[in-house]
């Protein structure tokens, strides 16, 4: 029902909304969506109709000819006209991919809908009526022209939900937020089964697909369809040959993004299988030779193709050195290191940071590849958010379309959910071409919180200053495997008693320096951690006293729950360090009481990760297998056991006896009557006092 009043469209009740008779598939979800909303907002389920002679408050449709619209690719409009006196509002799209952002758009700017309602958990307020001013709207051009995520190391989503691979349930909701931020590409996953649906469902809704760098043209990796065989291209080169044939007959009919590319198997550069390429010449050669050939193939079986290629890790160098030639129309992919710097990725110790941007006289189409989140084994963020600030990343990517690559952008989205804040700066970033981030990090928080806005703010603001920078540069910054992938290293050297030399693994993070050393060089930065998390998290729980019930949710879901990850992870690596220090000592027993307190510490992440599972995210972290809190838990359970191992063995009495037995009866008790050993646990808990008022008194004295 509506109402004409005031130059005002009035929406309420039961709205009637006009929708196209032929229908694409990515429209139908998009209806499927509006009706959703609409029914969330009014409390009523609109009804749908075709008919043209009915009376209809909304209508949807394909833009003719005589329309006004912006005549582009994905455009939309917003147009007002009169009925009979009766004003009616038309959103109007150039193509099917434009009638879903028109869709998108009118439920974000006039019921309210924010782009990551479902993961935010955004309060959708509810409304009697929709006041809708009649003001012809028509969608910007966006700054990039291909532009989605990378749902990679997506663990949490596979995790989820009983099905594997993930169904349709866990993947709606990932590309209906892709959508709603103006995206129109997706790569659905990392090396999932081609049997499930996540190729299908991101067609189906409208979205480009393209290929991770590793899975050139998506095809089957080799040696999963010829085990056994060597992969070799210029042994075999007709069976790689059949694989890309078969990829490019399953797609021909999609939007594709081609990515030529060609690296070795699990991702890796191809002459790990192939050594006799043993000079850049010879590497380059190949790679041309390769690329060449998938761009034939492709432009002989499919009309208008897109082609990228990844410039990724070896790829991006042996390009620079001037080995790699590709064809004019090809868009170049340039890649960040992983921590959102435009240099190239860290590889074990080695960090040229050589540029990763297209130079002044480099001439064709450039593109982004581009990390929010992380995961290498290091220091990545993949749990937490991004460390880094919004300030940076805004230089970065700014720069980059500066040099001319603006023309694609995929961003790694992780698990979407821990990520919010800083997939919405890119949305800003895709769409606009430059962001203002106090603007924007002002909307960001009047969107999804109701009240305390400017004291949230500051929390998002300030959560990069208390992120540990362990190295020299901007973007070096620990995210939350940082405390763990070290701390397991450090255990493995340890316990394999190599502590006589360095951990050739731990030079990128403290040197090259005697292992004592190193072990010493992550205790320093971690005390410097652990107080700056704690005074974060003050600050935040002083802010999250004052909101109500469903912002305390949010605040704790998107904000605490990070700080607090990287505390518990900070001080659970800061005990075990002390524990190692102690055991070089000799001081066994303090050894053992501190790593049990890095355990305990570490096992404050599960409850964490748990805490967050409320509602419809019942398991979401259950698949914790990248940064693997359990595993962290695990090996620090060892080192307690091997350190009881050192003076309370065989019996596992002694240390009771020692420090907690009361002076008399040390002589005169009776074996058979105490020969129960307690738990680590309980052991731990019983010492811990003893030690650290031993700590103290040195501490004063």
């Amino acid at each position: 029902m509506k109402i004409h009043a005031n130059e005002q469209l009035v929406l309420k009740g039961q709205v009637y909304i006009q929708i196209p008779e032929i229908q694409f598939s990515s429209v139908e979800h998009a209806l499927r969506i509006l009706v959703r909303d609409f029914e969330t907002v009014l409390g009523a389920k609109p009804k749908l109709v075709t008919r043209t002679d009915e009376e209809v408050d909304l209508c949807l449709r394909i833009a003719v000819e005589k329309d006004d619209i912006p005549k582009r690719s994905e455009a939309f409009g917003f147009r007002f006209h009169e009925i009979g006196k009766v004003p009616r509002m038309e959103i109007i799209g150039h193509d099917d991919l434009g009638l879903v952002y028109g869709i998108l758009e009118f439920s974000k700017k006039l019921l309210g809908v924010q782009p990551f309602w479902f993961w935010a958990d955004q309060a959708i307020a509810k409304h009697s009526e929709i006041v809708i001013p009649l003001q012809n709207y028509d969608s910007q051009i966006p700054k990039v022209l291909y532009r989605g995520w990378f749902v990679n190391d997506e663990v949490c989503l596979i995790g989820w939900k009983e099905s594997y691979p993930p169904s349709r349930e866990v993947w709606e909701p990932v590309f209906e937020a892709l959508l709603r931020c103006g995206g129109n590409m997706v790569i659905p996953g990392t090396d999932l089964p081609r049997d499930g649906i996540h190729y299908k469902l991101a067609a189906e809704m409208g979205l480009w697909v393209t290929h991770h760098h590793a899975e050139p043209l998506g095809a089957e990796m080799f040696l999963r369809a010829f085990p056994g065989r060597n992969a070799s291209y210029q042994e075999v080169p007709e069976l790689f040959e059949s694989l890309w044939a078969e990829a490019i007959e399953e797609q021909k009919d999609m939007k594709v993004l081609w990515v030529l590319s060609f690296r070795g198997q699990g991702d890796a550069p191809f002459w790990y299988n192939d050594p006799s390429f043993d000079t850049s010449e010879k590497r380059g050669a190949i790679i041309s030779k390769v690329i060449q050939k998938q761009y034939d193939m492709i432009g002989s079986a499919v009309q208008n193709p897109v082609y990228c290629v990844a410039l990724y890790g070896e790829i991006a160098e042996l390009y620079k050195g001037g080995y790699v030639e590709l064809p004019e129309d090809v868009i170049k992919i340039w890649a960040d290191n992983g921590y959102g710097k435009m240099v190239s990725r860290r590889h074990n110790n080695q960090n040229l940071r050589v540029m990763s941007l297209p130079s002044a006289d480099d001439s064709g189409k450039d593109g982004l590849y581009y990390h929010v989140t992380f995961h290498d084994l290091q220091a990545s963020n993949h749990l937490t958010m991004y460390p880094g600030s919004s300030e940076f990343l805004k230089q970065e990517i700014e720069a980059a379309f500066a040099a001319g690559a603006d023309d694609y952008l995929l961003i790694n989205c992780g698990n979407i959910r821990p990520h919010v804040y800083f997939l919405d700066i890119i949305r800003e970033l895709w769409n606009a071409g430059s962001i203002d981030v106090n603007k924007h990090l002002n909307e960001f928080v009047s969107g999804y919180y109701a009240t305390h806005h400017e004291e949230l703010e500051e929390l998002y603001r300030s959560y990069t200053e208390a992120a540990i920078q362990y190295g020299p540069h901007a973007d070096d910054l620990a995210g939350d495997e940082y405390y763990h992938h070290p701390a397991r290293q450090i255990i493995g050297h340890w316990l394999q008693g190599m502590c006589g030399q360095p951990d050739a693994r731990l030079y990128w993070a403290v040197g090259e320096v005697p292992f004592t050393q190193q072990v010493k060089n992550f205790e320093e930065l971690l005390a410097q951690g652990i107080q700056k998390w704690r005074a974060w998290l003050q600050r935040c729980d002083e802010v999250l006293d004052k909101l109500g019930t469903e912002d305390m949710r949010r605040a704790l879901d998107h904000l605490h729950f990070h700080g607090a990850l990287h505390l518990s992870g900070c001080e659970g690596f800061y005990w075990l360090c002390r524990s190692y220090g102690e055991y070089q000592e000799q001081r066994y027993p303090q050894a053992f009481v501190y790593a049990s307190e890095s355990m305990w510490s570490y096992k404050k992440g599960l409850v964490i990760l748990k805490d967050a599972e409320h509602g419809k995210w019942d398991r979401f972290y259950r698949a914790d297998w990248l940064t693997n809190i359990e595993s962290t838990i695990y090996n620090v359970d060892t080192v307690r056991r091997f350190l009881r191992m050192h003076g309370d063995s065989p019996d596992f009495f002694l240390w009771y006896k020692e420090f907690l037995m009361a002076e008399t009866e040390k002589h005169i008790y009776l074996e058979n009557t105490h020969r129960n050993p307690l738990s680590d646990d309980e052991l731990a808990h019983l010492l811990k006092p003893y030690f650290l008022l031993k700590e103290e008194y040195h501490k004063d004295n």
